[in-house]
């Protein structure tokens, strides 16, 4: 090798790196993403530069001097090494290699074990009710936390136990005080209280069967209406008036609303117990807060309400609490007007309308998902909210549907319509297995007035 090759190499700007170390600057802009013609100097690998600049000029050294075995070492160890490659400047920087994220990893495994909730769009069980008034502005069906299905049958109270199948009688009323108008079952899920047509509500010991005492003396029409928070018991009339009673105390009748002047048809306490909704045939909805009185009223037992709603159009007999954000109410109008609204209870304002095309006689919230559940003219309607997208709609009644209640574990729902018939539908989830509870003590419940009388 002459001088002047000698110092070629020596000046060649790729073995200074190495002749001479001479680290390379500190860069204080940011990084260089490359050019077509300026090297990207942290892109390359400048062992691998040097050694092939070495080992081109002593191959062609040695060519005349290798043997075939030699060579198919060196090829051998070449591919063994990676050094097969023949770039040395970098014109840009190298692509990151992909890596798949923990998150990602996470996220799917999430998404493919959940598992897709399929609706079923048919009912699971059809009980046959002879006698079930078709009538909209009464409430003549309800599920208790015990798992037994109550309806209102003419001057009649049917029991049908879900754990067991079987059916019996609670009682029947006399011809001059029926026929029944409203059930609803206590907290408790042995205790129920019944409206009837002559203005007067009875309780029973569904357990014992017996009747435990009968609150009379504040209605003189028939009471539609029910709706139980905790021991007292607020009921409605055809005239417009709610009272709450205590179920335990002699003197029962506590508080009075007056707002509604025609049927109060919907009734439904907050989960807190602070606030009622209720709803007429005058089209009227009010939230009532159960600490405010009336200034104006000398009865000191007359409460005022919180808001007046006039937006329906129709009749409101459909509310429903959401139950995972306690200020939201949805309720539904009747003939006439078939729309969807949801309110904040805080302000009265009213959140959003949707119109489902035909009365709506019940709401039920999911207590898993955030859906909602509309009763109406021989369906039952499931929408997300609050997109209220509909998911599907449940038919199989041949005429109007009227009612709606919940099971305890909030999965499934029965129906009652004009056609005489109940039927079951999962729609809320696939319920889980479960055994029956034991048998209840008769009188522990909110009703037992005998060990709570003041």
């Amino acid at each position: 090798m002459d001088e002047a090759q000698s110092h070629g190499q020596a000046r060649h700007p790729l073995l200074l790196e190495y002749q001479y170390h001479v680290a390379p600057r500190p860069s204080y802009h940011r990084p260089t993403v490359g050019d077509r013609f300026i090297p990207v100097r942290s892109a390359m690998d400048f062992d691998f530069a040097r050694s092939v600049l070495l080992e081109s000029r002593k191959k062609k050294e040695e060519e005349t001097l290798v043997s075939p075995h030699t060579e198919a070492y060196r090829k051998r160890l070449a591919e063994t090494l990676n050094m097969n490659r023949t770039r040395i400047l970098a014109f840009k920087t190298k692509p990151p290699t992909p890596v798949t994220s923990v998150f990602e990893e996470t996220f799917w495994e999430c998404e493919a074990a959940k598992p897709v909730r399929h609706i079923r769009t048919t009912c699971d069980r059809i009980l046959d009710v002879p006698d079930l008034m078709n009538y909209y502005y009464l409430n003549l069906l309800d599920w208790s936390s015990s798992n037994v299905v109550a309806v209102g049958l003419g001057d009649t109270v049917l029991l049908w136990d879900v754990w067991s199948g079987s059916s019996s009688y609670l009682f029947t009323i006399d011809y001059d005080k029926g026929p029944l108008t409203s059930v609803s079952w206590a907290p408790d899920g042995q205790n129920i209280a019944v409206g009837l047509n002559n203005g007067e509500v009875h309780l029973w010991d569904a357990v014992a069967g017996k009747q435990l005492r009968t609150l009379k003396g504040g209605h003189r029409s028939r009471v539609g209406a029910l709706s139980w928070n905790d021991h007292i018991l607020t009921t409605g009339d055809m005239f417009g008036l709610i009272i709450n009673h205590d179920a335990r105390a002699r003197k029962h009748i506590l508080d009075v609303y007056r707002g509604h002047y025609l049927d109060v048809c919907g009734l439904k306490w907050s989960s807190s117990g602070k606030h009622l909704a209720s709803g007429g045939k005058d089209k009227l909805l009010h939230i009532w807060d159960r600490s405010y009185a009336s200034s104006s009223s000398s009865n000191s037992r007359t409460r005022r309400w919180l808001h007046r709603l006039e937006d329906h159009k129709g009749t409101v007999k459909a509310l429903a609490w959401c139950p995972f954000q306690s200020n939201l109410l949805a309720s539904g109008g009747g003939s006439g007007d078939g729309c969807i609204k949801f309110w904040n209870t805080q302000t009265g304002s009213c959140l959003n309308s949707v119109d489902s095309g035909s009365q709506v006689s019940s709401l039920l919230w999911s207590n898993k998902e955030r859906e909602l559940l509309s009763s109406q003219f021989k369906k039952l309607t499931l929408w997300r909210y609050p997109s209220m997208v509909k998911m599907a709609e449940l038919t199989g009644h041949t005429s109007r549907v009227l009612f709606m209640a919940q099971s305890p574990d909030g999965c499934t729902v029965v129906s009652g319509a004009g056609d005489e018939t109940l039927r079951f539908w999962n729609v809320f989830g696939t319920p889980q297995v479960a055994k029956k509870p034991a048998a209840r003590t008769p009188n522990v419940g909110p009703c037992s007035y005998r060990s709570h009388v003041r």
